[in-house]
């Protein structure tokens, strides 16, 4: 595993890749608006494609997590410098499993905003009204199926690390030390995240099988957006 101080580079390198990628929209009234349209329209899609996880009894815990938090419309690079003032303390406070665990979420943010930005471009004014159909031509359009195929990647090893981290010693007890510093600092997202991430993780007693399951179906879909199979859904 990476020292502290390495994974605190990381998370610093993310944090500007997430701003350079909001930059790319920069000029646009608009880019707000479109953005949430964008991943609240990505979200439905989600919830379709893995609606059987939201229904299970041991997995819709998580599932929902995953909709709303992992694969979703939150960001939770945008109090950028709220984030860097209360870096020295989590670099203090948590585990370097822990602090590794904010590394993976806020590079998958930084590549979920990378590739929003550029759908975002090739889509204009159509997020507003989006199809299957629509989001399909701009995906292919867009062609950055190698950033697609990392950032399921980076959704499954995000998962791996908030599984691991359920198994840490007095994880729970520190991430609860945090909450009043973090809502002093602003940074309430980051903790609900890193709490909600570890309580329905901890819940599911073993991640393999549900982030194969994700995995697998979010490779099939894109395999077949890209062949003009499957049309987005």
């Amino acid at each position: 595993m990476a020292t502290k101080s390495e994974i605190t580079k990381r998370i610093e390198a993310q944090l500007d890749a997430a701003a350079a990628a909001r930059d790319l929209l920069a000029g646009d009234a608009q880019a707000a608006a479109k953005r949430e349209a964008l991943r609240v329209w990505q979200a439905a899609r989600l919830a379709r494609t893995h609606d059987d996880l939201l229904q299970s009894p041991r997995y819709k815990s998580t599932a929902s997590f995953f909709l709303t938090d992992i694969y979703g419309p939150k960001d939770l690079s945008r109090h950028e410098q709220a984030v860097r003032r209360m870096l020295p303390l989590m670099t203090t406070v948590l585990p370097a499993a822990g602090l590794e665990t904010v590394a993976d979420a806020f590079e998958l943010n930084a590549l979920s905003e990378a590739l929003d930005a550029a759908m975002l471009i090739a889509l204009g004014g159509k997020v507003f009204s989006l199809t299957d159909a629509d989001y399909a031509r701009a995906y292919r359009a867009v062609d950055q199926r190698a950033d697609r195929e990392r950032q399921i990647q980076l959704i499954v090893h995000l998962g791996q690390s908030l599984d691991r981290l359920t198994r840490k010693p007095f994880i729970g007890t520190t991430l609860t030390m945090m909450r009043g510093p973090a809502a002093v600092a602003g940074l309430g997202d980051l903790q609900d995240f890193l709490e909600r991430g570890y309580a329905v993780f901890r819940k599911m007693h073993g991640a393999d099988e549900f982030l194969e399951r994700i995995a697998s179906r979010e490779r099939a879909l894109l395999d077949a957006t890209f062949a003009d199979e499957g049309g987005g859904s």
